[in-house]
């Protein structure tokens, strides 16, 4: 058996230990405070220690505190899809990646409250260097995603990650959440790495990679936020990326994301759910596909077209849509109203003495209606 102790979340009789270790530290302690105002804190950390279970800590703790900062920084959270699914089922969800932190918080409430199983998340070792952060993510159940490390140690560490993603899908019988590609979709244009397929096919053994991945359930997912409250510091490095310069990230630069992204206004919010891709699908992939790479590009291919198929289109997309391309071809969706308010966010944003940065902050918006317009073209 593979030692997976670097990289796993907390055991169950683990959680109690590290509950008792961090419930005093600061930032936990603000945590739970925000999460349960106007308590007295030797009532929460005695709620808190009572804890016996990874699932205890975040149905009666997490689960609060996601619902406070809904209730505080957005105007609600939907979801659809979910209920076409199997409760008795591990499903490998991979999704598009807009926050840190919420993305795979949000998906678990859904999960919670659709009595559907919740996930071990993936989540970057650069993002949990601090010793709260990481207890704080192997309380969540998050698993680690080494980064940073040289080639021969990634390919090391990519067998290691792919065997434990097989263990917890179809031995453990837990469900999987993925991002779609490695770190956030800072542009808006939500596509999968392929590399993200090729690392969870190193774990099929003899099985063709149609055979295993029918195995994992792969459900694509599609996280739409009305408003990207990190969008500005999104920015910098988006504007790098196109001027072919190298980015560097400044100090705390994540952690500033994590709480911008928690507390900003981030209006509605969708969360929609696909069908799993079918064995006929894959079958077909795989019978039209020559070798193992033109298959994962056709997979990776069919992932991104259900997540720019079931992305919930707000306003402000097809807003920043015909502003960019001076256009009013999509103004039957939104009101003369919401067009001045996005307007007004735009102007409070960005240096308009630069035209690189508006065009930058528009695709923002735009990209996710771009990607559903081109799918409907390619159809006719």
């Amino acid at each position: 058996m593979t030692n997976y102790d670097d990289i796993r979340f907390y055991n169950d009789d683990e959680v109690q230990d590290a509950l008792k270790d961090y419930v005093r530290h600061p930032m936990i302690k603000g945590l739970l405070t925000f999460t349960f105002p106007n308590v007295a804190y030797e009532k929460i950390e005695e709620k808190v220690v009572q804890c016996n279970s990874i699932r205890d800590f975040q149905t009666g703790i997490i689960y609060h505190t996601v619902q406070k900062v809904l209730s505080k920084s957005s105007e609600g959270l939907t979801y659809s899809g979910f209920d076409s699914l199997d409760k008795d089922e591990s499903y490998l969800y991979i999704s598009n990646h807009r926050d840190i932190v919420l993305d795979t918080s949000l998906l678990n409430c859904v999960l919670y409250e659709s009595d559907l199983r919740m996930t071990a998340s993936a989540i970057g070792d650069n993002l949990v260097k601090k010793p709260f952060l990481l207890a704080l993510s192997r309380l969540n159940r998050n698993f680690l995603v080494k980064r940073g490390i040289s080639p021969r140690e990634m390919l090391k560490s990519s067998q290691k990650l792919s065997e434990y993603i097989r263990k917890l899908l179809l031995e453990d019988k837990r469900s999987v959440w993925m991002a779609q590609r490695e770190g956030r979709t800072k542009d808006g244009n939500d596509n999968t790495q392929q590399g993200v397929l090729k690392m969870l096919a190193m774990a099929k053994g003899d099985d063709s990679v149609a055979e295993y991945f029918t195995k994992l359930k792969i459900v694509p997912v599609a996280i739409s936020y009305e408003f990207d409250p990190t969008d500005v510091l999104k920015l910098p490095e988006i504007l790098a990326k196109r001027m072919e310069q190298i980015y560097i990230k400044s100090a705390n630069e994540d952690f500033k994301s994590i709480l911008k992204g928690a507390l900003g206004n981030k209006g509605r919010i969708h969360i929609s759910a696909g069908e799993p891709i079918s064995a006929a699908a894959l079958g077909e992939i795989e019978a039209k596909a020559g070798s193992m790479n033109e298959q994962l590009q056709k997979i990776t291919a069919s992932i991104d077209y259900r997540v720019h198929q079931n992305y919930k289109l707000w306003p402000a997309n097809y807003i920043a849509f015909d502003l960019l391309n001076g256009s009013s071809m999509f103004q039957e969706n939104y009101t003369s109203k919401q067009k001045r308010q996005f307007e007004r966010r735009l102007t409070r944003r960005v240096n308009f003495k630069n035209a690189l940065e508006v065009n930058s902050y528009l695709l923002m918006y735009a990209n996710p209606v771009i990607n559903q317009k081109n799918q409907h073209e390619n159809q006719r």
